[in-house]
């Protein structure tokens, strides 16, 4: 059997952090940085394909869930609950779990992704289905929080996808749409909340976000159903409206806007 070689374990580029002035390891942090876009670039074809394919069970009436650990859990939980106040959606719609729990947000808990049975047992308590799509998070692509848990859908029919910074890994094979991308080696090594920390949210965006867009949440480039939740969306939806209905005051607008609870809604009432 071919060997795993994980290229967020490799080696850093660099040598001798510690004696580099602060200068020259913010250059050399932001050198590495620059390349994470570029591999994204290179995912788009496999990112696409996951998007087609969760907007089709979303339309049945599916969710999307994401699993992950440490930095991927988190960075799946913050992308979840991001989506609710952005585009207007029930908070059920989009979920992101993370081995351990909501304290392991903030604490590391042991040994959580070693659990192979334990992400399964968090997905039941969604009362997940087959309309549902769960994608794995992982920058190794060796979890088994992760594994396990798309092993479990998988049997059960659920559609599965992955995000992983490791070419051909163990959670690509076991996903019905895999999205890799390799980042190469850490600046600090193995420190994957950096570069493929990076890429995963860059990739975890681009997701929610067209998504949502097909989703029909976006009207031209607006978030037209986004939540009221403070001044400045409030000030953003008035414009929005002033935009779209024209000889309208400012103050008109907002006791529309504030009426109706979302852009969309205060064009509609009077459309």
């Amino acid at each position: 059997m071919k060997e795993f070689i994980r290229t967020t374990e490799q080696d850093s580029l660099y040598r001798h952090l510690d004696k580099m002035s602060v200068q020259d390891l913010l250059i050399n942090i932001n050198k590495e940085d620059k390349k994470v876009p570029e591999m994204v670039e290179e995912a788009i074809p496999q990112i696409s394909l996951l998007v087609e394919a969760i907007v089709d069970k979303v339309l049945l009436g599916g969710r999307l869930f994401y699993i992950g650990a440490g930095t991927s859990g988190r960075l799946a939980v913050v992308d979840a609950s991001e989506c609710p106040p952005t585009y207007g959606v029930p908070h059920g719609l989009v979920i992101g779990i993370i081995a351990g729990g909501q304290e392991a947000m903030f604490n590391a808990v042991e040994f959580a992704e070693d659990n192979n049975m334990q992400a399964w047992l968090d997905l039941e308590k969604h009362q997940i289905n087959i309309n549902d799509v769960v994608i794995g998070i992982a920058a190794s692509g060796t979890t088994p929080y992760v594994i396990g848990g798309l092993q479990q859908c998988n049997e059960r029919g659920i559609l599965t996808g992955s995000i992983s910074c490791n070419k051909n890994s163990p959670v690509s094979a076991v996903a019905n749409f895999p999205v890799e991308v390799v980042v190469g080696p850490e600046f600090v090594t193995g420190s994957t909340r950096m570069k493929s920390g990076t890429a995963q949210k860059l990739v975890l965006n681009m997701i929610s976000t067209a998504v949502m867009i097909q989703l029909g949440r976006v009207e031209d480039n607006k978030m037209v159903n986004m939540q009221l939740t403070n001044d400045k969306l409030i000030d953003r939806g008035v414009k929005m409206l002033m935009e779209k209905v024209k000889l309208i005051s400012y103050e008109e607008a907002k006791a529309l806007l504030l009426k109706e609870g979302t852009v969309k809604n205060a064009i509609n009432s009077i459309s």
